[in-house]
């Protein structure tokens, strides 16, 4: 049987830390890198794994890579705190390491996003499935700001059980990591060359709603459904003018 590592960034994650540990304790191996988190991250952590080690935030893709690196399975699994691997899932997982014969180097995997309390089922946000299932010699994490994804030489199939994922603890919280997200968005548009015009500060985030709300069935969520697809259009609006910011300050 191949074996499993299971690769986790972290920063002050105590609220999800022991959720996402407990689904996957059957692997092989857990590799956690934190990032000098000041509340009980780090001795959650090591109630599950000795394999903790602490970091300076540089990026999340470096983060990743790091924590990549440090694993010695033939295969990784990369997960986020607030995620967890359902028993579903482990038994499709464990087929694939007892297999003789594999003819993919990378799974995706679908994951069910929850949002204040709600599975949301539409808006594009399921099956939204990730690459996060690979082979060590195989994957690394791309060089980005935000929204990283490993890059994975070879053949990539897909599983068909799922990721529970819980990102944001309220409203509040999700305001805030947008604030966050669409800086970081911006700031790697701006380097790569991307300047805001009124079109997109107008019509982009028209664009986002609609395919959010009506053409990803978000209104089949109900008041959740309405909920996301105006904070994702609040999302390109904000990215896009903070780009603007960006080459305002530029100019002058």
């Amino acid at each position: 049987m191949n074996r499993l590592s299971i690769i986790i960034i972290t920063y002050n994650e105590e609220e999800n830390i022991k959720h996402c540990l407990e689904s996957v304790k059957w692997s092989d191996e857990i590799v956690i890198v934190d990032s000098f988190s000041n509340d009980k991250t780090v001795e959650i952590a090591r109630e599950y794994t000795s394999q903790v080690f602490q970091n300076k935030w540089t990026n999340f893709s470096q983060q990743k890579n790091l924590a990549l690196g440090k694993a010695s399975s033939e295969w990784v699994l990369n997960i986020d705190a607030d995620e967890r691997v359902t028993p579903e899932l482990k038994k499709e997982i464990l087929v694939i390491l007892n297999s003789q014969f594999q003819s993919f180097d990378g799974y995706y995997i679908p994951r069910r996003n929850h949002y204040l309390g709600k599975w949301i089922r539409h808006c594009g946000w399921y099956p939204d499935y990730k690459l996060r299932l690979f082979r060590k010699g195989k994957g690394r994490f791309n060089e980005r700001m935000v929204h990283e994804s490993v890059v994975v030489e070879g053949r990539k199939g897909y599983l068909k059980s799922c990721l529970n994922h819980y990102s944001y603890k309220n409203l509040s919280d999700h305001l805030s990591r947008i604030d966050k997200f669409t800086s970081l968005a911006a700031e790697e548009m701006f380097t790569d060359g991307k300047r805001a015009r009124v079109f997109d500060l107008l019509f982009r985030p028209l664009a986002k709603f609609v395919k959010m709300y009506l053409i990803k069935k978000g209104y089949l969520d109900g008041i959740y459904g309405l909920i996301v697809s105006i904070i994702g259009s609040f999302y390109v609006f904000m990215k896009y003018l903070k780009l603007w910011e960006l080459s305002r300050g530029k100019i002058h």
